[in-house]
């Protein structure tokens, strides 16, 4: 027995051996976690050394690794060019990734109940470690998404690559646009404040105006007449779960078709340009995944997440809660995302006045009666369901409508020239899609609107206490040098300086003064006579009072619009 217990003790290795032995074991271990890779391997890779076995293990594991065989082995260095994509198409996948990872942390503490929603929002903001900066993520990264969908849509144009086999390449990348904006939409109504329950209701009540199928369609929207518990349920459920499993499903399509059929295409001044012999074989030249494309795209994520991270660290960009939605209060100068200001300056434009004033002067020449084309043309059906449809269908259209291969852009100006005109319609439509386009607002509602909105914080909010000094100040006879003693001085809270005089008020005063004052030169507000009062309302409290009286031109009669804001010491002034 002792016999076979020292022979068994002398089969344990020592020393080299038995690192040898731990070090083979690790190394078996990481092949399996890398599909082949060794930790030799793994180093080499990182120092962009060339492979140290053969065959080469870094295609093997784009063989047998179910991650990885999503990619090609190698890609033309011509395609890899950054002034060719631009890394837009890169760039909105990344952000549909970040969009999941925080999305679904915010799933954790949102309840989408109309009751318990806004609460949860600001539960997330307060009390949930990292909940605002996951937020701020999430939006920002939404916006992100949509923007650079555009762009990338916008760069395959340009650069013709949807044609030939990457035809329906391009249907998907347009569906995607479509999925994107559906997702940005829906995730709007999520926070139930003010801002985004109007919006909804603005967008949705287009549906409402379609023939036959119109009201069914806005019931089965909104889940009943008004937006309530059934509509947010539907919203949230279609925001983290329906319409992100068909992105997935519509990504996956999308980028397979790039990446394992047809590629990336490569720039069209190698494939028709006049070059040399040595550029095309230079940009021809295979540029492997691993490691030199597989360690760019960690730096670009790594530049992206730091992107992200700066912009909202410096606050440059921040999720707007607005106050808790009202159905029975409509807010002023409520609009939808910046991505979708196209479609509200679509709703503006009204086909039948603008056919009326081009037929009416010829008819009435002819003794017939004007013509009354609203009865028979509804702007907001044709405007809201059937213009943004048909745009859609032409963008699904546009490798049937240019057959032509050339993909140079000298060879086929009257596309490049098209699609310039497509980008100006677009920002002239979002343009006119701003709450101040078209819309005329009460001149005495329109200043004081700007100095303190419904929806936001504006200049008078973010006035420190300290300077809301009490006193009636009167437009056109106070001075703004009189607002404060001139050796009045306080310490501001948030800074910790100090601040001499009192400059917020006076950029209030004057803002106020110098919006009606101009009303009043324009004939808007004639007669005009205008205060601003201040005084204390309760401990720590006071009361902002804005009072515009006019003569109504068109009644003689004077009109007053009055306002009253209630500002505390200790309220936040940043938001």
């Amino acid at each position: 027995m002792i016999s076979s217990l020292r022979q068994r003790l002398s089969q344990i290795p020592r020393g080299a051996e038995l690192r040898k032995r731990i070090f083979e074991m690790i190394d078996e271990r990481v092949r399996i976690v890398t599909a082949g890779l060794s930790i030799k391997e793994l180093r080499a890779v990182l120092r962009g050394d060339p492979p140290t076995e053969k065959p080469n293990p870094r295609y093997k594991v784009i063989t047998t690794s179910f991650v990885a065989h999503l990619r090609p082995r190698y890609y033309p260095q011509g395609a890899t060019w950054f002034t060719h994509t631009f890394r837009l198409g890169w760039f909105t996948t990344f952000f549909f990734v970040v969009e999941l990872i925080t999305g679904l942390v915010l799933m954790i503490y949102y309840i989408p109940f109309p009751d318990q929603a806004y609460g949860s929002i600001l539960e997330i903001e307060s009390n949930v470690f990292l909940g605002e900066l996951f937020r701020d993520l999430h939006r920002l990264g939404a916006e992100a998404m949509v923007l650079f969908t555009w762009l990338h849509l916008f760069r395959t144009y340009f650069t013709g690559s949807y044609k030939g086999q990457r035809t329906f390449t391009w249907l998907t990348g347009v569906a995607l646009l479509a999925i994107t904006a559906w997702l940005s939409f829906t995730g709007y109504l999520l926070t139930w404040d003010q801002l985004g329950y109007w919006a909804i209701t603005v967008g949705t009540s287009m549906t409402d105006s379609g023939p036959v199928v119109g009201p069914a369609l806005n019931i089965i929207m909104r889940g009943a007449p008004d937006i309530g518990t059934g509509g947010l349920l539907r919203f949230y459920l279609n925001h983290v779960v329906l319409f992100p499993l068909i992105a997935i499903l519509i990504i996956s399509i999308h980028y397979y078709k790039v990446s394992r059929e047809h590629g990336i295409s490569m720039p069209a001044v190698i494939e028709e340009g006049e070059v040399s012999e040595d550029k095309k074989k230079e940009a021809n030249r295979r540029i492997d995944l691993i490691p030199d494309l597989l360690t760019h795209e960690i730096f670009l994520v790594a530049v992206g997440i730091l992107a992200l991270l700066v912009i909202v660290y410096f606050d440059l960009f921040n999720s707007p809660l607005e106050t808790p939605a009202n159905p029975q209060v409509t807010p002023l100068d409520t609009k939808a995302p910046w991505y979708f200001w196209w479609l509200q300056g679509l709703l503006k434009i009204e086909p039948a006045k603008i056919l009326e004033n081009l037929l009416n002067p010829i008819v009435t020449r002819f003794g017939m009666a004007p013509l009354q084309l609203g009865l028979l043309l509804d702007s907001k059906f044709i405007m809201g369901l059937v213009v943004p449809p048909v745009v859609v269908g032409i963008l699904f259209a546009i490798p049937y409508i240019d057959r032509t291969p050339a993909r140079l852009a000298r060879k086929r100006p009257f596309a490049i020239a098209w699609g310039i005109l497509w980008i100006f319609i677009i920002l002239a439509l979002s343009y006119m899609g701003l709450p101040e386009f078209g819309i005329e607002t009460p001149a005495a509602t329109r200043v004081i609107q700007d100095l303190a909105p419904e929806e936001g914080l504006g200049i008078l909010r973010e006035t420190p206490y300290e300077e809301l000094l009490p006193g009636i100040y009167t437009v056109g006879e106070t001075s703004p040098e009189d607002l404060c003693a001139k050796d009045f001085a306080y310490t501001d809270h948030a800074t910790g300086k100090q601040v001499i005089g009192c400059p917020h008020l006076v950029e209030v005063f004057e803002q106020y003064s110098s919006g009606l004052l101009a009303a009043e030169a324009e004939g808007k507000l004639p007669e005009l006579h205008a205060i601003l009062l201040i005084e204390d309302y309760g401990p720590d409290l006071r009361r902002v009072e804005m009072e515009v009286s006019w003569l109504d031109a068109e009644s003689d009669e004077v009109k007053t619009y009055v306002k009253h804001y209630f500002l505390h010491r200790d309220r936040a002034r940043e938001h």
